[in-house]
């Protein structure tokens, strides 16, 4: 796959071939303890040291060598929409060929749990080019009805507690468009797990042009709307209830206490990517106390 290898290329030139700036994997072996500092994982608090020095105090570990990877995937219709020459369904599919690939050249295992109707497949993690070629066939071969009820993410989730047997790198691939509740079941599985959730966007989805009457339809349901975006008010409606998602969304991200990296579907993968591995390396000195 041409996108495959010319995004990662590019990335090892940027990110000087460490890939642990992406994924931080974990590991068994405690190394050492010191004073817990903002945006530590409070998983990693050691309680008995706490009490007795009256100070917070979390565990560091030793980083396993290998890390097994696992992608649930979002494949619901909604997924099939995109305003430009791209649709949110082709960047779930790039961003899982490179990170795949980044992960398998190490010798690491991955897997996956496909998500359509409902749980359709479970893809069981092993290593190499080929399981990232069964991975890929599984997803471009993936359809989902046209009419499938209302996805709920929340499915996915218990799913994937059931699906992944030890402490993995989880990557969610979704757009996030679900039925209210799964913000649960996503903080109960980040509790065993290290969560990325890798948000797809559109950019139509946040703000509407002026393109007067259009018919608007719900992927999933079919329902259509005729609404007039040469209406002001109506587009500023819009934009205000996109504003109102987004701060759900990252509230319940917070919650869960799990990483985000946005994809929109009018931006470079490779500098997405490189824009994550900053902030995780940023964040990783906070903790460690090196920056302010």
């Amino acid at each position: 796959m041409r996108l495959e290898w010319t995004v990662i290329r590019r990335l090892d030139g940027l990110l000087h071939g460490d890939y642990r700036t992406l994924f931080r994997g974990s590991g068994l072996d405690l190394a050492d303890l010191r004073e817990y500092q903002h945006h530590d994982d409070v998983r990693h608090i050691d309680w008995n040291v706490t009490a007795r020095l009256d100070t917070p105090y979390v565990r560091q570990f030793t980083e396993a060598r290998e890390i097994a990877g696992w992608f649930l995937l979002d494949l619901s219709a909604s997924i099939d929409f995109g305003s430009g020459d791209r649709r949110k369904r082709d960047m779930s599919r790039d961003f899982v060929a490179v990170i795949a690939r980044l992960l398998t050249r190490h010798g690491n295992r991955i897997g996956a749990v496909l998500y359509g109707a409902g749980v359709d497949a479970v893809i069981p993690a092993r290593s190499g080019r080929r399981q990232v070629l069964n991975l890929l066939h599984r997803l471009e071969s993936h359809r989902t009805p046209a009419r499938a009820a209302v996805t709920d993410l929340g499915e996915l989730f218990r799913g994937a507690h059931e699906a992944i047997p030890r402490r993995s790198l989880v990557f969610v691939v979704s757009d996030f468009q679900s039925a209210p509740g799964w913000e649960a079941a996503l903080g109960r599985l980040s509790l065993r797990h290290e969560i990325v959730a890798v948000r797809l966007v559109d950019p139509l989805e946040r703000e509407l042009p002026d393109l007067g009457l259009i018919t608007m339809q719900d992927a999933e349901s079919g329902e259509q709307l005729l609404v007039d975006t040469h209406d002001p008010g109506f587009r500023r409606r819009f934009a205000e209830a996109s504003a109102r998602r987004e701060e759900a969304l990252q509230a319940a991200f917070s919650r869960a206490g799990v990483d985000v990296l946005e994809l929109a579907t009018d931006e470079d993968l490779a500098d997405a990517l490189v824009r994550f591995s900053e902030l995780r390396r940023l964040r990783s000195r906070v903790a460690a106390g090196a920056v302010r």
